[in-house]
């Protein structure tokens, strides 16, 4: 029991700690949402580039007040984006304490690592992915019968498409921290996993269908990387291992 800090506060004071930092974290949204509801139409409009670059070069809104929320919906995504750093640390600053020192060690690292796996997937949906997907949906402009089909995109609908693909990109890329946890807390084994490859893999094809259009680049763009970080998260289990292991044959020497 040395290894947890020295802290037997009766549930009372536990509740209040949590209430402590749960204002933390609502400070930290209302402050970024206060900064980024400035900045909503430069994000907006970082955010529709790659709608420019294929060719559109106007986005319409059908309701009066639909610019007005979708600025407020830029705002607040990018302040949860914003405030994640404080979040995280005020969550690992309420459960570090009931935790052993082996368990802190293991836990911090995929702490830290989440923000860097969900801003390298969101990165790859931002200027790889989104941009197929809107030359594909595009290229259905034209003629067609003898009528002129064209796109009208409105913002609401775009930022709801933009914001799925981030989303999906980016929690995707939490795989391999995933597995590692699971693995971590007993619930799965590297040989399990192993043996699950080829679920794994049509799993990843049938998540990429889901959360994508129906073009086959799209569904690469996520499907690929999936496999790739489920190998990853295999690989990363087996150092982990072997770490693990190292310590158990120096306490037992």
């Amino acid at each position: 029991m040395r290894d947890i800090d020295d802290t037997q506060a009766p549930l009372l004071d536990h509740l209040i700690e949590l209430r402590r930092r749960l204002l933390y974290c609502v400070i930290a949204v209302v402050l970024g949402f206060t900064v980024c509801f400035y900045f909503a139409r430069p994000i907006f409009s970082f955010l529709v580039h790659p709608l420019v670059q294929a060719g559109q070069n106007k986005i319409f809104f059908t309701q009066l007040f639909e610019a007005f929320f979708v600025q407020i919906k830029v705002a607040f995504f990018a302040a949860m984006m914003l405030a994640f750093p404080i979040i995280a640390m005020q969550l690992w600053q309420f459960v570090a304490p009931g935790l052993y020192k082996n368990e802190k060690k293991a836990l911090l690292p995929f702490l830290l690592a989440t923000p860097v796996l969900f801003t390298m997937g969101a990165a790859l949906a931002y200027y790889m992915a989104i941009p197929i997907a809107v030359h594909f949906l595009l290229s259905y402009q034209g003629d067609l019968g003898g009528v002129q089909q064209e796109a009208i995109p409105t913002v609401g609908p775009y930022l709801s498409f933009v914001m799925q693909f981030l989303f999906a990109f980016g929690i995707s890329f939490l795989l391999p921290i995933l597995l590692m946890l699971l693995e971590r807390a007993g619930i799965v084994t590297r040989k399990q996993l192993i043996g699950a490859r080829r679920y794994a893999i049509v799993g990843a094809f049938g998540i990429a269908a889901v959360l994508t259009p129906p073009d086959v680049g799209s569904q690469l763009m996520l499907a690929i990387p999936l496999i790739l970080l489920y190998e990853i998260a295999l690989i990363g289990i087996w150092f982990t291992e072997r770490k693990r292991a190292k310590v158990a044959a120096t306490v037992d020497a």
